[in-house]
């Protein structure tokens, strides 16, 4: 079996639900915003939230990827940075108990954290971010050894603001032989960063994952096959994810669009990181082009049926077995 390193921003995400918005008033958090927060603010929030009770769901765009590939069975690593606190080891043990081989980097700031508060009848979610440790991870934390016996390395869009980081990782990755994908993750990180995005994957990636928006932004170009095409001269694969309507794949002269699998939405958060740990999985033991796409739309369809990022066992279940019918079937 192919193994696969992760890197991103190690954040937890505390879900928080309030009998009212007093909480958001005291902090100055509109309803419904996204806020950053300081150091100092995130940690007397956090404080306050763990007498009202709280949910931690350890994530980050790449720790879900891989805690995924490591859930359908992938050697799976993952390089982040936390703080020395309780935060940063619930983020580690919980990763390690999913199988992930993890390499916990270390900051005086407190770990990363994404606070959010549900509210009211409509469970509107307000959100209060501090990157914290996470933002702290820098080139000179990196090592050659990190990277020695993976074979695919996958980055987290969001990293590629810090761009001496993803430069330095991508050069020892290369250097170790991995397979190189990202994950797009925002539109505004594509167009603030577009320069450094063209030539990093230009030089560097293999496998883009990318949505409408941020192929548009990385493109230039509009409508999501013209777009596919344009970003598929950069890399070997490109993939464009379509939300309900499905995805887009492309390598070489093969082309194809994947419909979404059948499934009941409750929470989209996280199915574009599981759809590329679904794709990943499958391009390593060889699958066609067109599997890869229909494995990543099976295991994106099982997310998407519950709050969160983490699929619940029955679903897994589900999951693995349609995918082995899949495989069955395309080996005839």
């Amino acid at each position: 079996m192919k193994s696969i390193l992760g890197i991103g921003n190690a954040l937890t995400d505390i879900l928080a639900i309030l009998p009212d918005d007093t909480l958001l008033k005291e902090y100055h958090l509109p309803l419904g915003s996204m806020q950053h927060v300081d150091m100092e603010t995130g940690d007397r929030i956090w404080s306050a939230l763990k007498e009202i009770g709280v949910k931690y769901v350890p994530g980050g765009s790449a720790a879900n990827t891989i805690t995924c590939t490591s859930i359908f069975g992938m050697p799976s690593g993952y390089i982040g940075k936390i703080g020395d606190d309780e935060l940063g080891q619930l983020f580690k043990s919980t990763m390690e108990q999913f199988g992930v081989r993890t390499t916990m980097l270390h900051s005086d700031k407190s770990s990363g954290r994404c606070m959010v508060f549900i509210t009211g009848a409509n469970a509107e979610r307000t959100f209060a971010d501090y990157m914290g440790a996470a933002l702290e991870m820098g080139p000179d934390d990196l090592k050659p050894e990190y990277f020695k016996g993976y074979d695919y390395f996958h980055i987290e869009g969001y990293l590629v603001q810090n761009q001496d980081l993803i430069a330095k990782a991508v050069q020892m990755a290369k250097a170790a032989g991995c397979i190189i994908s990202i994950d797009m993750a925002s539109y505004n990180v594509v167009e603030s960063n577009n320069a450094f995005l063209h030539n990093l994957i230009d030089k560097y990636v293999d496998i883009v994952f990318a949505n409408e928006s941020e192929c548009r932004a990385f493109t230039k170009v509009q409508g999501t096959v013209e777009g596919m095409r344009e970003l598929a001269k950069h890399c070997e694969t490109a993939i464009v994810k379509v939300g309900k309507d499905g995805s887009w794949v492309k390598k070489g002269e093969e082309e194809y669009y994947i419909p979404a699998w059948p499934a009941e939405p409750v929470d989209g958060t996280g199915a574009g990181d599981t759809y590329a740990a679904g794709f990943l999985y499958a391009h390593s033991l060889g699958m066609p082009l067109k599997v890869c796409g229909e494995i990543g739309s099976i295991i994106a369809a099982k997310v998407v049926e519950v709050v969160g990022t983490k699929i619940d066992v029955p679903r897994w279940r589900d999951a693995k077995k349609e995918i082995k019918e899949l495989i069955a079937a395309n080996n005839g």
